[in-house]
């Protein structure tokens, strides 16, 4: 009886690793179906907004100076178009890119009238505006100091001492309405 019940189980095991194997070889057999897509290729890259100002280095080597980075809300403008007058910056650096001679010009665009710009001005003696209010960010001697321009204004800045170190560098513009 031991002998009939041990020829059943073997039976019943042999069966269920022949269903094993079966199983196994069918997933494995290339019959899999593949899932569907969502559509990844479909969809474009996201943007990454940096801040970065652009064609940086394009006006660098034009007009001299480095823009870094800002909101889009002062842009760089042509000295001889009045509506690009928000902010002056007059220094004693020259370069044939700037259409007034040691002066460069900003716009400062949008409904509110606020933004910043990050850049490098070298040899900075004023900064006139128009009808904004200017927060100027100068570095001289490592020191960084901020100084407020009131809406059609003028404020100085720097030394009588002609050297490239007499004057300030301006590192930053900030338009708060």
């Amino acid at each position: 009886m031991i002998s009939a019940a041990r020829g059943k189980l073997f039976s019943a095991g042999a069966v269920g690793a022949a269903v094993l194997v079966t199983g196994l070889t069918a997933l494995a057999g290339g019959s899999a179906v593949a899932a569907p897509t969502t559509g990844d290729e479909d969809v474009p890259p996201y943007a990454v907004e940096t801040f970065e100002y652009p064609d940086a280095a394009k006006i660098l080597k034009e007009q001299g100076i480095a823009l870094r980075r800002g909101d889009g809300h002062i842009v760089l403008g042509d000295c001889l178009d009045p509506a690009s007058q928000d902010i002056q910056v007059s220094t004693a650096f020259r370069h044939s890119g700037q259409t007034v001679p040691g002066r460069y010009c900003f716009k400062v665009t949008g409904t509110g009238k606020s933004g910043y710009l990050t850049l490098e001005v070298p040899r900075v003696y004023n900064v006139i505006t128009g009808d904004v209010t200017v927060q100027a960010s100068l570095t001289a001697n490592k020191k960084t100091e901020s100084v407020n321009v009131g809406k059609n204004d003028i404020k100085g800045f720097g030394s009588a001492d002609d050297t490239p170190a007499g004057f300030p560098v301006l590192v930053e513009l900030r338009v708060t309405g």
